[in-house]
């Protein structure tokens, strides 16, 4: 049920790195890669660096542009696109093809498992609390007839994991509200056919689930801007199981009054914006598109 190899660029395909600029309604190209398939940018606090994966390893890149700097880490898996920097921007949090949740010093190097040993259990980071101590995260069963997701949170700096949704519902996504006091998510919860995922929020002990889009769109993956003001999200076209790579999907933005509207349009989907992706300023976000020829 895992992927255990990094995903590659198809023939004829790139990766396009795009800065979203709400406030002039248009995206900027920072960097693209034919070589490189890059994936799930994050934002370094000091708007300085995007950081994203690719081939299985953390690269960073100025938000101006550049190259992309791979992160060499010693005796680090092989990781996913599942990451995210710590409130400070001096610690990387990223999810290993081992299935665990490691914490990686951006200063030293040095690096620490997270996440604790259960059997058959695969985790996948999306969230941290505002104040740091916090990792939201999807655990995935691995059942003999598929697999089963749920929300749990752990301290970052290790201990317990406490569940948050216990359920056969597909859901993902799990990222804290900026004042802490939400965990926002999408799943399928609301819908009695598969697929057809919508956005949720939750307190931060599980409770007071509220439903926050409803319409025919598959919607994953809500990022809160740093400031509250509005939440971006991934919405897929009706029908879409899971969030597959390669498809025609669209980034919407709900504002205070909870009505989404289109902001970008791209080829993408897997990799495009499944992890925060706000700058500091809440004005502009990152995202990757993957055009083919």
């Amino acid at each position: 049920a895992m992927e255990q190899v990094a995903r590659r660029l198809r023939p004829g395909q790139r990766a396009q790195l795009f800065i979203h600029d709400l406030d002039r309604g248009a995206s900027t190209l920072v960097a693209e890669s034919d070589t490189l398939l890059v994936e799930a940018p994050n934002w370094s606090p000091d708007g300085q660096w995007l950081f994203v994966n690719a081939d299985g390893l953390l690269h960073r890149i100025r938000a101006t542009g550049g190259e992309f700097e791979p992160i060499e880490v010693p005796g680090l898996p092989l990781l996913n696109n599942d990451h995210l920097l710590s409130p400070d921007g001096r610690t990387a949090y990223v999810s290993g093809f081992d299935g665990h949740l490691h914490a990686v010093s951006l200063d030293t190097l040095a690096h620490r498992r997270v996440s604790n040993d259960h059997p058959d259990f695969v985790h996948f980071l999306h969230g941290i609390s505002p104040d740091g101590a916090v990792l939201a995260y999807i655990g995935m069963d691995l059942l003999p007839d598929g697999v089963r997701t749920n929300i749990y949170t752990i301290p970052a700096a290790g201990g317990a994991d406490t569940p948050l949704t216990d359920d056969a519902f597909p859901d993902d996504g799990s990222e804290f509200s900026p004042d802490g006091e939400w965990v926002w998510f999408n799943s399928e919860r609301g819908s009695t056919a598969p697929g057809h995922a919508q956005l949720f929020r939750m307190r931060r002990d599980g409770s007071s689930v509220e439903q926050l889009t409803f319409d025919e769109r598959v919607n994953w993956f809500p990022h809160l801007s740093p400031d509250g003001s509005k939440v971006a999200y991934l919405s897929f076209p009706p029908g879409t199981r899971g969030h597959p790579a390669d498809l025609d999907v669209t980034i919407r933005l709900l504002g205070p009054n909870r009505t989404p509207r289109d902001l970008v349009h791209l080829f993408g989907g897997q990799g495009t914006i499944n992890v925060p992706s706000w700058a500091p300023d809440s004005t502009r976000f990152a995202y990757v598109a993957y055009p083919l020829a």
